[in-house]
């Protein structure tokens, strides 16, 4: 089982909203840092580290993978 960890998502959401910041008076986060988001913030509650990749829906996962694409490019 593949697994993401905790700052690997926190890294793809400040990714996303650097790519896309947040818009109007409410600040809504764009779709992919708000796909990120939900588990994220699942894992903050629960205290988790890592999460299972088959646990994320397509749009955080494509997100992920995007951004994991560009940290990979970066270095």
């Amino acid at each position: 089982m593949v697994f993401v960890s905790i700052q690997d998502l926190e890294a793809a959401i400040n990714y996303w909203r650097t790519q896309s910041p947040s818009k109007g008076d409410e600040l809504v986060l764009s779709k992919e840092a708000g796909a990120l988001a939900k588990p994220y913030a699942l894992m903050i509650i629960q205290g988790a580290q890592r999460i299972p990749l088959d646990m994320l829906d397509e749009v955080c996962k494509e997100a992920l993978a995007k951004f994991l694409a560009w940290k990979s490019q970066a270095r």
